[in-house]
């Protein structure tokens, strides 16, 4: 899936060691919007399994799991997913993504974003996304608005992210939200 900017690309094995590099680069930056990983989390071995799993839940319609990449070097800048995905009545899944702190306000994230909206309900058909975000993270909450996603309310506690169960501000898009804004 290509922007003018960026373009998604599943990970592959071939990605580890950028994306690890991505993940301690950033640690510092990321830590106040995640939850506390184990030391193994930072290694080779932890990097590939989770993008062997992501391979294996996109075969099984599970989730996917993209690398966001600049078109003008294919250099892997940060990544973005699709998580539990329900099928049936519902049609939804959750929306996660994070960016290299050097690749922060260049348009990239809301390019991805919108990428992965046109993915979700173009190719594999969901109708609902919704992405969870700390209301004190500005940028993530531009980031959603702006890639069409409209505010549905608080959820208390939502998450335990940097040790501390945080309140999480539920962002939501679905195709009739799309297709209005067309």
């Amino acid at each position: 899936m290509k922007g003018e900017k960026i373009y998604l690309s599943p990970l592959e094995i071939k990605d580890t060691e950028e994306l690890l590099a991505i993940r301690r680069r950033n640690f510092h930056f990321f830590q106040p919007f995640e939850p506390i990983r184990p030391e193994h989390y930072f290694t080779i071995e932890e990097q590939k399994k989770m993008i062997e799993s992501s391979l294996q839940a996109a075969a099984n319609d599970q989730g996917f799991v993209f690398g966001v990449f600049l078109n003008e070097s294919n250099r892997l800048v940060g990544r973005i997913e699709l998580s539990g995905i329900a099928r049936g009545p519902f049609q939804n899944a959750y929306l996660g993504y994070f960016l290299d702190q050097e690749h922060n306000g260049k348009g990239y994230a809301t390019e991805a974003v919108s990428l992965c909206v046109k993915f979700a309900f173009d190719q594999i058909g969901l109708h609902r996304i919704q992405a969870g975000v700390m209301p004190r993270n500005l940028p993530s909450v531009r980031v959603l608005t702006k890639a069409g996603f409209r505010y549905e309310g608080l959820s208390t506690k939502y998450l335990k992210i940097n040790g501390v169960w945080e309140d999480h501000a539920i962002y939501a898009i679905i195709t009739e939200d799309r297709e209005a804004a067309q």
